[in-house]
């Protein structure tokens, strides 16, 4: 099924925002690091929500938190259904993981991040706190190429011939958990590669867009819901593909589902059903991962990483920052 997309132009994010969400990330990725290698992932995340919150807050937009830190009941801020923001400006959809690896960031192991996704009002998937299969592989091939229902051996084999090449020259990102090992084992039956990963699944799904650079081909596995939206607002800006469905496998989360608007529990979300309008992703180094530089701190400067991406344009940009006015990092 294709959905043609069109944004109105008076729906289309500022582009004003685009540098002003890297601000958010900055400042989430910031106080994170000041606690990498604490041993500690509770309070390295706190102070990641606590400076993103800070910071949405200064915007000039009437932001609702679709993707959070969890129900309001478990989540004391941006928690889903939080208003952020001056309450003035464009209604926006906000999604926020604002330290995605908590145990990279605590163990100071590579590939820890702080990324949120600002959309257009209404327009991202309000998915449950559950998790979700996904598969996802990068730009340049037909629509289907791979299919979520489809064996993961069918799927290299797949991508392999759409990629003119042997199925041992594809590599398959997928999340070291005891609960993928059929996964594993019919990718590396194929001839494949499996590359393991500990954490840190919306980075995982990002990589398979630049396989020229990360040699990755494809991601394949069970993982969050809300990094799977997080994922899909940065494939809408950078292309790929991905497919997921909610794991609904109570009554209670499907009646959790239900309460957000998920009316069929079986359904299969393409990019487009999570992200549909016109949306800008953002995400900052933590620890330094493949994807992003960590968080530096010299005697004098703070040095970050951000990538900053946006769907109608197409456009990714990657700052370096060099903060010399350290004070802003503080609380206020």
């Amino acid at each position: 099924m294709s959905t043609h997309i069109s944004v109105p132009p008076q729906l289309l994010l500022e582009r004003i925002l685009t540098l002003e969400i890297v601000r958010v990330t900055e400042r989430a990725a910031v106080s994170a690091a000041r606690l990498r290698g604490h041993g500690n992932e509770k309070a390295a995340d706190q102070a990641a929500v606590d400076a993103m919150r800070r910071e949405l807050n200064k915007l000039p937009i009437q932001g609702t938190v679709v993707i959070g830190e969890g129900e309001r009941d478990e989540a004391p801020m941006l928690f889903i259904g939080e208003k952020v923001g001056m309450n003035t400006g464009p209604e926006v959809d906000i999604a926020v993981d604002p330290l995605e690896g908590t145990t990279l960031c605590a163990k100071n192991m590579p590939g820890s991040i702080a990324t949120m996704a600002m959309a257009d009002g209404g327009t991202l998937l309000h998915a449950p706190d559950v998790y979700m299969q996904k598969i996802a592989v990068g730009p340049g091939y037909a629509k289907g190429v791979v299919e979520l229902d489809a064996s993961p051996a069918d799927n290299v084999r797949r991508l392999a011939k759409a990629k003119g090449v042997d199925p041992s020259a594809i590599t398959v990102l997928v999340l070291d958990r005891p609960r993928h090992s059929d996964i594993i084992n019919g990718v590396r039956g194929t001839g494949a590669a499996v590359r393991l990963i500990t954490d840190g699944d919306v980075a995982g799904v990002i990589h398979c867009a630049d396989p020229e650079n990360t040699g990755v081909d494809m991601y394949i596995g069970t993982g969050g819901a809300p990094e799977g939206v997080l994922a899909a607002v940065a494939l809408r800006c950078i292309g790929g593909q991905m497919q997921c469905r909610l794991i609904l496998d109570t009554e209670e989360k499907r009646e959790r589902a239900a309460k957000m608007g998920v009316n069929d529990p079986r359904m299969i979300y393409g990019i487009e059903d999570m992200a549909r309008g016109d949306c800008l992703f953002a995400a900052t180094g933590v620890t330094t991962g493949s994807l992003l530089s960590g968080v530096k701190f010299r005697k004098d400067v703070i040095e970050t990483e951000t990538v900053v991406m946006r769907s109608v344009t197409g456009t990714v940009r990657y700052i370096k920052g060099e903060h010399r006015q350290l004070e802003k990092f503080h609380l206020d």
